[in-house]
């Protein structure tokens, strides 16, 4: 049981790394020692401690208040205006250009970014702020794979980039993925997901249980890209790479699915 309740330390990619005070490390620690605490004097109210903090209504830089979201607004196509209430007439407080760190989950990952509210430092009751969530699905068939890596090393190399990206490989054998490592290291991130399709392979069994739950075997099929899409959070904007073949299947199986051609691109 404690075990279970124990914190779980966060992964490289769940760090926005700007400096955030408190960072998701500073937390894990906090975290980790109270639950150390309350292990070592088997008491597990004194896990309560903080969720009694995040009810506190008033901003405290060494640890997260909880606040609800009384409305989402979508501005442009990835563009959303989120705003959260504050208890009474109470405001933030914050002096000019400072920011605040917003922790979420995401896909069953805890992630924190930085924002800077956008509603004016006064307000009362309320604050705002924007967030931009581009969505990417990304369709490679063998080394047509190639092109995509640096879009999507530029995307987890910028801090600042919360585009979503789904990443479909099609190869004819678990062998023939290539770049396994670097994928992989990929995958941790928060808003990467990248799934295989095994043409030649006709069981999951064999492979490392860590890809058995992202691997499909077959062929990458209308009714499959169609499950991908639905997965996504909003209509993706598509890039395509492999055989002339396979670029007109996905072109097909794509359209079938309601995803515009000026939505896609190949490569």
């Amino acid at each position: 049981d404690w075990l279970a309740l124990k914190p779980q330390e966060p992964s490289p990619s769940q760090c926005c790394g700007s400096g955030c005070k408190p960072c998701i490390y500073d937390v894990y620690e906090k975290e980790l020692a109270q639950w150390e605490r309350a292990r070592a004097k088997q008491d597990k109210s004194l896990l309560m401690e903080k969720k009694e903090q995040s009810n506190n209504s008033e901003l405290n830089p060494d640890t997260f208040t909880a606040f609800n979201i009384s409305s989402v607004e979508q501005l442009t196509e990835d563009t959303y205006q989120y705003k959260f209430e504050l208890p009474g007439n109470s405001s933030l407080g914050l002096s000019l250009g400072q920011h605040i760190v917003l922790r979420g989950v995401v896909d069953g990952l805890e992630i924190q970014r930085a924002y800077t509210p956008i509603s004016p430092g006064n307000a009362e009751g309320y604050f705002e702020v924007l967030m931009k969530h581009g969505e990417l699905l990304m369709l490679a068939s063998g080394t047509g794979l190639a092109p995509m890596l640096p879009i999507l090393q530029s995307i987890t190399n910028d801090e600042e980039d919360e585009t979503f990206v789904t990443l479909v490989g099609c190869f004819r054998t678990f062998d023939k993925i290539y770049l396994k490592p670097l994928l992989q290291d990929l995958a941790r991130y928060w808003n990467i997901r990248i799934f295989y399709v095994l043409s030649q392979e006709t069981s999951l069994e064999k492979l490392p249980w860590s890809y058995q739950e992202n691997t499909y075997t077959g062929h990458l099929s209308e009714d499959l890209l169609k499950t991908i899409i639905n997965s996504c959070r909003r209509k993706p904007y598509v890039l395509i790479c492999g055989s002339s073949a396979f670029n007109e299947d996905m072109r097909r199986y794509l359209k079938a699915a309601g995803i515009e051609e000026n939505s896609c691109f190949v490569f």
